[in-house]
């Protein structure tokens, strides 16, 4: 049987060898060039594209139908997408589901130029370079997006999507062209606008509120954390929905009506300038801006104004627009209190923050909800430009702490940004120890999430804190531990004042984080150094031995037996040895390792008088059971007696523990 996302056959005379010959981008443009020119090459792709128009008419449209939608749509089509597309006649008022071509009749009508992606189910050409020729022959298809806009809103006009309900989409199965028309036939309309899909667009944008198209685009445009703004009654026009796509003509068209609201909010509270200053439609802003009782700061539900939007999406021209008009508030703050300035930071939006930064009433330093000013928010997301932009002004606070306590420097650490925290460091009035709640600096911070370079430009620095201590007593030294960053934790290990020792709140060091969880390479690197003690007992009176045992970690187990002064029958505040905690928790690897060493005693009761193999038995790791047994120390006769009183200590044990 032949599989369907492949195509059924490739021509002979297809060589697409010719172009994938080439071994560079350039070397495959010049023999597209050549191909193009007939200088002495086949024309593989033109070859195909005869064969296609050579077809009866019926296929010969739909293979060039076809390529018209793979070549142009905004976005890669699924399967039943291009298929229901194909299907749209223009000119009817009606979608006739019998017109659907099956996949396999639209790949042999193309000729080999077309394949289904099988991972992503998506139809696309044979090969990238099939694009490059078919977009340096544009004669090849006629006005391609106004059919595609055109077909886009027959579709929507049709009857059977005019009986849809608003409330709730249908299946993607089900309609699944749905979604495609409705969110980008604007686009192609506004790429070029025939008289057609003008009376297209004005027909469905006349009855738009109730149409199930509406529903469709807010859930595409809206983003999910708002999703729950899409009430039942979308208040979404056809003038939000021009403006949305920044198709000026429908605009005006709309605001020219008598009644029109041109300030009215759809359920996201959302005003047409706002949707137009959000998607950069100039020459939407400038026409609405016109109207006299525009109000062009008017805050949607969660509380941004259309210059929150413009700053945030870096539209430039919009945000020159909006701040030439007197009632702009250029510090406006959302719910989450970020302003015009930190949403172009957060942004990385340097060309706005340039133009907001001009103005003599805009506030540098206005912090959102979690305390971040808008360097902050720059710092955390990394934004090397804007930082430096904002690092000019004086009066903006370097050390502003957020909700957390976290410095700018403290944020770019976490994140890893080394070139912000280079600029940051560069400042002499960056505090370069602050600590955040959890008692961690930068170099912490940076140290606890395996940052090397951020480290490494920390530790350049004078008065920053080695030894430091945060809320649960450990040191970056401990925080590289626990995070298992070798190579950090080797930078750290190799300055002269830091203690490779120092417990935690705990009592566990840097050797017993690190044999908690299981960190080999770093405990390797401190069994190297003699002033780290192999056998610290942390609170629990566990040695880094007790604890790897009790995780189960065979390979940190292995290197600290081979540690010559390390006590293989420590006993913690229970009396538990390695072999106990192994044994209990059920890791056989490390019973059988531990019980390859010679110094191991199998037969240490605890503070309630069980021995392993006791707990073995009352826990059913018959495994286990078997590698004791075959020990000779608990073949003896007390071993025997101990497995007789078996029966008891299981009804005891519940209540030892």
């Amino acid at each position: 049987m032949a599989n369907i996302f492949e195509p059924r056959f490739l021509p002979a005379s297809l060589h697409i060898e010719t172009i994938l010959r080439s071994t560079t981008v350039a070397g495959r443009r010049e023999t597209l060039q050549l191909i193009k020119d007939g200088s002495g090459l086949a024309d593989p792709y033109g070859a195909a594209l005869e064969r296609i128009k050579a077809q009866d008419e019926k296929k010969a449209e739909l293979g060039m139908a076809a390529l018209t939608w793979v070549c142009h749509s905004e976005r890669p089509l699924k399967v039943d997408e291009v298929c229901h597309a194909l299907a749209v006649e223009l000119g009817t008022a009606d979608f006739d589901p019998g017109n659907v071509p099956s996949i396999g009749t639209l790949l042999d009508s193309c000729q080999g130029l077309i394949v289904v992606d099988s991972e992503a189910s998506t139809v696309r050409l044979i090969h990238y370079t099939a694009q490059e020729y078919l977009c340096s022959h544009p004669g090849l298809f006629s006005k391609p997006h106004s059919v595609l806009a055109e077909t886009c809103l027959t579709y929507l006009n049709s009857q059977q999507v005019k009986n849809l309900t608003r409330h709730s989409l249908p299946p993607p199965q089900s309609m699944p062209f749905l979604n495609y028309s409705a969110g980008y036939w604007g686009t192609h309309t506004n790429k070029d606008l025939s008289d057609h899909a003008m009376a297209l667009a004005l027909e469905l944008l006349n009855q738009y509120e109730d149409h199930i198209s509406a529903l469709s685009l807010l859930r595409q445009v809206v983003h999910p954390q708002d999703s729950r703004l899409i009430a039942p009654a979308l208040r979404f026009s056809g003038l939000h929905c021009a403006s949305f796509f920044g198709i000026v003509e429908l605009v005006t068209i709309f605001i020219n009506d008598e009644g029109c609201e041109v300030d009215q909010q759809d359920c996201t509270g959302k005003t047409p300038l706002a949707w137009a200053a959000t998607n950069g439609h100039e020459g939407v802003i400038k026409t609405l801006l016109e109207w006299k009782n525009v109000d062009p700061d008017l805050p949607d539900k969660v509380g941004n104004g259309p210059l929150g939007y413009a700053a945030y999406y870096g539209h430039e021209g919009v945000v020159k627009l909006l701040l030439e008009q007197k009632n702009t508030n250029p510090n406006r703050q959302n719910k989450k209190g970020s302003c015009p300035l930190g949403l172009a930071a957060m942004g990385g939006q340097e060309g706005v923050l340039k133009l907001l930064l001009e103005l003599e009433n805009v506030n540098l330093d206005l912090p959102d909800i979690d305390g971040n000013g808008p360097l902050g928010c720059a710092a955390t997301e990394g934004h090397e430009g804007v930082v430096k932009l904002l690092l000019q002004w004086e009066n903006i606070d370097l050390n502003r702490r957020n909700k957390n306590d976290q410095t700018p420097l403290g944020c770019a650490a976490i994140e890893g940004h080394e070139r912000v925290v280079k600029l940051l460091l560069e400042r002499e009035n960056v505090d370069r120890n602050l600590p955040d709640t959890n008692g961690h600096g930068p170099l912490a911070c940076a140290a606890l999430w395996g940052h090397e370079e951020v480290v490494k430009l920390l530790l350049e620095r004078e008065n920053v804190d080695t030894n430091h201590r945060d809320k649960t007593d450990r040191t970056p030294l401990g925080c590289a531990a626990l995070g298992g960053h070798e190579a950090v934790f080797k930078l750290l290990l190799e300055l002269e004042n830091v203690d490779p020792d120092l417990p935690d709140i705990d009592g566990n060091g840097p050797l017993g984080c690190a044999a908690i969880l299981g960190h080999e390479g770093v405990v390797k690197l401190l069994l190297e150094r003699e002033n780290v003690d192999p056998n610290r007992r942390n609170k629990q009176n566990r040695t880094p031995l007790g604890c790897a045992a009790h995780e189960g970690h065979e390979g940190v187990v292995k290197l600290l037996l081979e540690r010559e002064n390390v006590d293989p029958n420590c006993r913690d505040n229970k009396g538990r040895t390695p072999l106990v905690c192994a044994t209990m928790e059920g890791h056989e690897g490390v019973v059988k390792l531990l019980l390859d060493w010679e110094d191991v005693d199998p037969y240490l009761r605890d503070n309630f008088l069980v021995t392993p193999l006791t707990y073995a038995t009352w826990k059913g790791h018959s495994r286990i059971v078997q590698l004791l047994q075959a020990r000779e120390s608990v073949t003896t006769p007390g071993a025997k007696r101990e497995r007789k009183r078996d029966v008891l200590l299981r009804l005891a044990f519940s209540a030892l523990e």
